[in-house]
């Protein structure tokens, strides 16, 4: 997993080279990688023609093996859609697209994404014991990449967080410096006075310093540089 993260240059891409490789391992037909997202469950990567439409189908009814892994974080075996009597009209849908056999695998949860990588074949039984031994370790593959994505992400916004808490910083204490030196009063005493003009005007307290210092300079305060991670 590690050789594919550093090879590939985005979620997207490890996902689509995973599902690959487990489909021609497994001789499947197809495979989707679904995610539960705010606004319901989204296939982000699929293979093999079907797999999308087989999910959306278990998506549009609020059922089926793919929704049933995700939500149980238990894997989910159809060995003949055929035969199968859960989920509504889902197992005669995937009949009809030539899909008899499935294995919906949860991702494991690491980071606050839950998920599940479905599998289907054309043939009945098509997903042997040894299969779904063997296939449980690229779900696990996928939550760890997803894992990984989720926490650069993180460590994103909270690098863009400090920025703008830095930036807030530098304006208040410019603010404070300028009234100090006007009024000859303590920082405190300073500090006092713009806390009053941000409630009497409204406005958070960076912005009532900024109109200070763009006032008495003629322009904006200027703005660091973004913080960049050292080499």
């Amino acid at each position: 997993m590690i050789d594919w993260l550093l090879e590939t240059a985005s979620l997207y891409e490890f996902l689509h080279h995973l599902v690959e490789d487990a489909v021609a391992t497994a001789g499947a037909d197809g495979c989707g990688v679904t995610v539960q997202r705010r606004q319901g469950p989204l296939t982000v990567v699929s293979t093999g023609g079907v797999a999308e439409k087989l999910d959306e189908k278990q998506y549009g009814q609020n059922d089926g093996p793919c929704l049933q892994a995700l939500r149980t974080g238990q894997a989910v075996h159809v060995p003949d859609t055929l035969e199968e009597t859960r989920w509504g009209a889902y197992p005669a849908f995937a009949a009809d697209l030539g899909v008899r056999s499935s294995l919906s695998l949860p991702i494991p949860v690491h980071a606050h994404t839950a998920g599940a990588l479905n599998f289907y074949a054309g043939d009945p039984d098509g997903f042997s014991a040894d299969d779904r031994h063997m296939l449980a370790s690229f779900a696990a593959q996928a939550g760890g990449g997803i894992a990984l994505a989720q926490r650069l992400a993180d460590m994103e916004d909270f690098t863009r967080d400090l920025q703008t808490a830095l930036a807030s910083r530098r304006v208040i204490d410019q603010a404070i410096g300028s009234i100090m030196q006007q009024r000859r009063c303590t920082d405190e005493a300073a500090f006092g006075l713009l806390r009053r003009l941000s409630q009497e005007t409204n406005l958070k307290l960076r912005d009532v310093c900024t109109r200070l210092l763009t006032d008495l300079a003629g322009r904006p305060p200027a703005q660091r540089p973004p913080l960049r991670p050292r080499p």
